[in-house]
């Protein structure tokens, strides 16, 4: 792990792991509907987000020189926390795609979820996208949480949820994701902000006092 990486107990806010056994329930991601349009929102700031994608892209980059096409890597960049999933074929391609990401310009942090062993196949690739979609549909249908707080990555049934999030969201979010079928286990890789910094940022979804 470089100095850049990510810490539980830093700002962040917190990496959690729990164990999800079947079921379907929801979660949010994506915007709100209303009056029969969606509502996009972002917790991110317009500068956050065209980082965000231009990390991703020299990230790929860096991935593809250093593993060629010898394994699957998925990099996923929110308010430039980047998270690493996928498979790599040994822990030393692991640790130096960690290292190479970690300098790309504006990472702030990195969560290595790599695995090293072969790479996933395409059937399970695709359960892993219908997964996502699950949990991003019921997200949309649960009501109680903005859809679009959360970006939602799947990787061999583990689904990472991403985002700028309080406490009770992201416990929302968790539950609502752990009762979906196809999920194995759901960690949370987010940043955590008080009810009064959502309150200001999307005051439709803070508590009702």
């Amino acid at each position: 792990m470089t100095g850049k990486t990510f810490r539980t107990a830093t700002l962040l806010g917190a990496l959690i792991a729990s164990t999800a056994l079947s079921g379907c329930a929801a979660l949010l991601v994506g915007g709100a509907v209303v009056g029969g349009s969606l509502l996009v929102t972002d917790r991110r700031t317009s500068g956050a987000q065209i980082e965000d994608q231009s990390i991703e892209m020299k990230s790929n980059t860096r991935v593809r020189e250093i593993l060629g096409d010898r394994g699957h890597v998925n990099v996923t960049s929110y308010n430039r926390l980047v998270l690493l999933s996928g498979e790599v074929p040994t822990e030393a391609d692991k640790t130096a795609i960690e290292q190479s990401v970690a300098k790309v310009d504006n990472v702030r942090s990195t969560i290595n979820e790599l695995a090293a062993m072969t790479a996933s196949s395409l059937s399970n690739r695709s359960n892993d996208a219908l997964v996502t979609s699950k949990v991003k549909a019921t997200l949309v249908d649960a009501g109680d949480i903005s859809a679009n707080a959360f970006k939602v990555v799947t990787e061999r049934g583990t689904v990472y949820l991403m985002g700028r999030v309080t406490e009770r969201e992201a416990e929302r979010a968790s539950e609502l994701s752990r009762s979906i079928s196809g999920v194995q286990k759901v960690v949370r890789v987010v940043e955590v902000i008080t009810e009064a910094e959502l309150a200001e940022l999307d005051p439709r979804n803070a508590p009702k006092k």
